[in-house]
This record gives structure tokens, sequence and C-alpha cells, in this order.
């Protein structure tokens, strides 16, 4: 069993090893065990249940939440010679038929269904059709396995519940004898009951990776100039892939339309452009027709673009298990991406009064926000808070790929006397003020706003001088997070002190944990350091060749009409430039290669490297 699955992963996927915890996912599906496995995005998660189709006998039967993300993973195992399809209701019904004739043939390994194709309405004659497949094979069963794509979907604890998903449930009596396995990037240990109950696994193997993603940088900005502090990230990757995550329709109107009128390849993603239109501009995305789409959390699942080089968040969304998802998108490839929340106070603020008007305020989503305010304004290696969230312990000393780690964030000496001295200011305006007139008064600022109502003369007047407005707010922030401080209001927030805040500035000695940062000053041409994956993942790689490789890509790519990381992705593409096969044999040794793309796209690759020099 073990080397038929190692023949499969180097044949069709190129691959000469597995990735952690692949091999026992595959043996439980090769074996008939029902399982539930969880690994981030780029783990390696679909190839967990894609190469055992190859393996054992009887089709597999996907369940995916949506379209485009179906077409995307078909068209990727079918560029890899892997049998393949999927059934739809965007399907013609010419489509249809040609697929219905593969499955009564008995043609595929693995067939791609939405959930109610299996398990809706009008299923039956679907499952009718599957047994007439299975008859075709002359032995074994018509399905070897069920594979269930973005399983948090089921649970109502998770971040993307979908209703159609609870149908699935039907699943175990429908195909008693027939193993089913769950498999999603990111569940809590709340999503993973939740899902096992939701779809009656029995005794399920549990696999759960790391939640790390130590190839992606995380950097955490407070708002200041939203435009400035995109042109800053904007530069740093001109020309290639990025997600901007925008809170409201109008802002993705706003800095799509900005952004192209910058000469950026962006367009916007959102529910309120029609079907055509978001279709449109999701392809164009995908097809490498536009490098950047600004977006509301309607663009997301189904993305399977791997070359993703950034994703900023301008605005922070509601749990860590959200940005997890969201910023997870970037590096799918494996290879260095950055991932930039830029935040303020009033993003958590907005939620609270939305969630309460819609009645969804629980304690649990008040928790949930309360976890991702601590990580915007937290003080501390990124990669540990997020996986130490998630319930693994991180081990690693220093990420090297985070804000804090490399040097971008400057400790505050005396944390607790700048804490007390911004505590005073508050009560000393009568906690009737927002954070920008408190900082305003604490630098000593000379407004009209400060001198017409006296504020000059108070004893915090100036306390921070040699600070900037914007770093009295990112403190102000820090405060908020660490319940010091709260914001009342609705319209016009204010800030108050808590019971935890009155008791610091009584008792000095009250919080001795406290820790408050701000970003280092910029100091002129100063280009943020470069993390250490980065510069291992372009070592001894040919940039020129690099990039007449990716040029190669697109128009093969173009010739066949699907997206461009269907034939390689940059890993392949890197890889090729770095060790520059002058032969298809030598090819075939490349990560990411296997038999039918080497075929297929060996000699027009060769040529390349060749015609370089």
């Amino acid at each position: 069993m073990h080397s038929s699955l190692e023949d499969v992963l180097s044949r069709y996927w190129g691959f000469t090893a597995f990735r952690p915890l692949q091999r026992a996912a595959m043996d439980a599906i090769v074996s008939g065990r029902d399982s539930l496995v969880v690994l981030p995005t780029g783990g390696g998660k679909s190839l967990c249940f894609q190469a055992p189709a190859l393996v054992r006998p009887g089709v597999g039967l996907v369940v995916s939440p949506l379209i485009s993300l179906m077409k995307d993973q078909v068209d990727t195992l079918v560029a890899n010679g892997v049998p393949a399809a999927f059934y739809n209701s965007a399907m013609t019904p010419d489509e249809k038929s040609r697929v219905a004739a593969g499955i009564r043939e008995g043609r595929y390994n693995l067939l791609y269904v939405s959930p109610e194709r299996l398990a809706g309405e009008g299923s039956d004659s679907f499952l009718a059709m599957l047994d007439r497949g299975g008859a075709a094979r002359d032995s074994g069963p018509p399905v070897g396995f069920i594979a269930i794509d973005e399983a948090h979907c089921i649970s109502q604890w998770g971040h993307d519940f979908r209703p159609e998903y609870r149908q699935l449930g039907a699943l175990r009596a429908r195909f008693g004898g027939v193993s089913l396995h769950a498999s999603t990037a990111t569940a809590t240990a709340r999503v993973r009951r939740d899902i096992v109950a939701q779809l009656a696994l029995e005794r399920p193997l549990e696999l759960v990776g790391s939640f790390d993603r130590p190839n992606l940088v995380y950097r955490v900005l407070a708002r200041a100039t939203l435009k400035r502090q995109l042109e800053d990230v904007l530069a740093r990757h001109r020309g290639q892939a990025g997600i901007i995550y925008c809170s409201s329709r109008r802002e993705v109107d706003a800095l799509a339309g900005w952004l192209a009128g910058n000469g950026v390849r962006a367009v916007p993603y959102h529910a309120g452009l029609d079907d055509g239109e978001r279709h449109r501009h999701q392809d164009a995305f995908l097809q490498e027709d536009a490098d950047v789409v600004v977006a509301t959390v309607a663009f997301g699942m189904g993305i399977d673009r791997s070359d993703v080089r950034f994703v900023v968040h301008a605005g922070a969304p509601q749990s860590l298990e959200h940005y997890q998802q969201e910023s997870g998108r970037a590096g799918r490839d494996g290879l260095e991406a950055e991932c930039v929340l830029i935040y303020s106070g009033a993003d958590f603020l907005k939620w609270r009064v939305m969630l309460e008007r819609n009645g969804e305020l629980t304690d649990a989503r008040r928790t949930l926000l309360r976890e991702m305010e601590r990580y915007a304004a937290g003080v501390g290696c990124r990669h540990r808070h997020l996986v130490s969230y998630f319930g693994e312990r991180y081990a690693a000393d220093d990420c090297a790929a985070c804000d804090y780690c490399l040097g971008e964030l400057e400790a505050v000496s005396e944390p607790v006397v700048v804490a007390r001295k911004i505590l005073s200011c508050v009560a000393r305006v009568g906690q009737r003020f927002g954070g920008g007139h408190v900082a305003n008064v604490l630098c000593g600022s000379d407004s009209d706003q400060v001198a017409a109502r006296g504020h000059q003369r108070l004893s915090t007047f100036g306390l921070l001088k040699e600070a900037t407005v914007a770093e009295v707010r990112g403190y102000i922030e820090q405060l908020l997070a660490e319940d010091l401080l709260r914001q009342t209001g609705d319209e016009y927030p204010v800030l108050a002190l808590t019971p935890a805040g009155v008791d610091l500035l009584k008792d000095p000695g009250a919080r001795p944990d406290l820790a408050l940062a701000r970003q280092r000053r910029p100091q002129k041409d100063r280009v943020p350091k470069r993390s250490r994956g980065e510069v291992e993942s372009w070592r001894d790689v040919d940039r020129d060749l690099f990039e007449r490789l990716r040029a190669l890509r697109l128009a093969i790519a173009r010739s066949r009409g699907v997206p461009p990381y269907v034939i390689f992705h940059d890993t392949t593409l890197r890889e090729i430039a770095r060790v520059k096969p002058t032969s298809v044999d030598a090819l075939r040794g490349v990560y990411g290669i296997g038999a039918t793309k080497a075929e297929a796209f060996g000699p027009q690759v060769v040529a390349a490297v060749v015609g370089h020099g």
C-alpha cells in the first residue's frame, strides 16, 4: 500500500516525500477508516484525499462548497493526468451529459459535487447514476470513499457556517459501508467535536497539523493614513498578486478605483456587484489579468491561486479564526508572503454595535472579539500568539517572520508609567472624550479643540510630548486590548476607565506584566528587513530565468484556458531557475513535475532554460 501511494505521489504530482500527517491521512482512506484532518492552508490537505483515489477501488466523492473551487481543483488534477470531473448546477446540459457518461462508464477516480447533490432533494437520480457507474467497473464498490472539504462549514461554531452543509449528516445512513473523511484548514477543538458529531463519524482518526505558517510574515499597523500604508506594502510587491480586505463595500470600491488610477491592476469584489461582474473580476485575478483584488470577506473560499504574495486587512476581522483563514490565502505555494493587519480600536466597536443590533452579541462573540483585539495590540511574536490561540505550543524563541521578531517594534522601557499617564488623562478629561483628543492633550497639542476646553491647563497636558500622536493612539489601543480602558458610545466613542484601569492608577504594581510597544521611528529609505524564509527561498535562483519561466507558464495557460498555477506553482519555477535542467529527464527530478507534466511541457521548459544561457 505504501509503495503504491509513493508511486502515485511521484508519477502524478512530482513529489518524492509526504508532508507531515499526509501519509497517516491517506492510510485512513485506503483502509476505510473515518477521519478528520485539520491542516493549514498550503499544508497539502487536498492531496490527502486525492492520492488515495488512485489506489483504492471505487470513485472518490469530494463534497465542495463552491463551484469555482471544484473547477480549480479538477483543472489541476486533469493537468496532472488524474481522471477527475465535477458535476454541478452551473454546467450546460451537454457538459452534464458528458460527465454523466463518464460516471456511468466508470472513467473517473475523483468526482467533485455539491452538498445538495449527495444529500439534498433530488439526489436520488444522481445516486442511481453512481450505482450504474459501479456496475461498469465490473468489481468493487461504486463509491470508494467520501471526502467533505471545508468541513468547518458544517459547524455552527465555525467561522463560515453554511446551512446546506447540515444535510451531510444524512451521508452515514445513505452510504453505510463507505468511509467518511472531513478536512478543513481551521478548526478549534470545539469545532472539531461538532464536525465529528454532525457527520456521525465512527471512531475517526483525528489528525491536527501545526497551525503555524512559517513562510508568512505577519505585521500589524495602527491605522493612520491608510493609502500611504497601502503604498508601502504595494511597493514591496510590485507586479505580484495580493488581496486587500475591507470592512465595507464603499471602501472596496474607493480603494480599487484609487489603485487602478495609480496604475495597479486592481479589481473590486463584493456582494453588491452583479454575478457577472464578480465572476469576471475573480477570473481576471485567477488568470493573472489582475494583480490585486480589493474585497469584502465575500471573496476567499475557493480562491486556489497559489502565488498570492500579500494579504492586507484594512480593518480588523471579528475573530482570529477569520484572520487565520483569510490571511492564510497568502503563500499557499509555501513560498514567502506578507500578511498585514491595519486596524484601529473603532473596528472592534463597530463589530460590537453591529452584532448587538443583530442580536448576535453573545458572550462567545465578545470573547472572539477580545482575542482578536489582543492580537492586534499585542506585544510579542505574532506566530506564537496565533498558534497558542489554537492550542498549540510554539517552541521557537524567534520566528524571524513578524514585525516583533524582525525588530520593527520598539518596546517601551517603562510601560506602567506610560499607562498611568494615559489613564490619568482619561480621568482628567472626565471620561468624556475619544482617543484622538486624549492623545492631543498628552502630546501637548495646541489644537483649537484642546484650547476651547481649557485642557491645556490640565496636569496631564504634555506628559507624553516626546511621543507622536500616532504613537500615543497606539498605546491607547494596547490599553483597550489589555482591558485597562474601554470605549463607550456608538457614533462618537469615548474612553473610560475599567476597574482594572482604576486599580493600576491606585497601585503601580497592579500589572507588572504590562508591555507596550511602538513602531520604530521611520528612517530615510529604510526597507523592512527580509524574513529568513524569503532569503532562503531565493538562494541561487536566477531571477531573470524565473521571470522568463513565468511568462512561458502564462502562455501555456492561455493556450489551454486554465489558470497559470494549474500548470506550475512558483515553487517549481524557482527550483527550475535554480538547478537549470537541460533535458526532459533532468526536469523529471524537479519538485512538482510528474510524468504527465514532464511529457506535456518538458520540451518548452527545457528550451527556455537552454535559450536563457
